[in-house]
């Protein structure tokens, strides 16, 4: 993500982080994983985005930033 720019500040600096999310009270009761969410943050002013991806399909979001 070379290219990245905020569309809030214009910074260029980020962080990649990643998120579990629980599947409802099933999902709980029998130790199931929800869904798992990819998040890119704006290092200047903490704008988050949420992308929910396999990580085969993280180099594809990453793409949307560079084109």
């Amino acid at each position: 993500m070379a290219d990245f720019q905020c569309v809030k500040c214009g910074n260029s600096s980020y962080e990649v982080g990643e998120m579990h999310v629980a599947g409802g009270l099933l999902g709980k009761l029998f130790d199931v994983e929800g869904r798992k969410f990819t998040s890119v943050t704006c290092t200047r002013c903490r704008l988050t985005e949420f992308y929910k991806a396999d990580r085969s399909q993280l180099s594809s979001i990453f793409d949307l930033f560079i084109s």
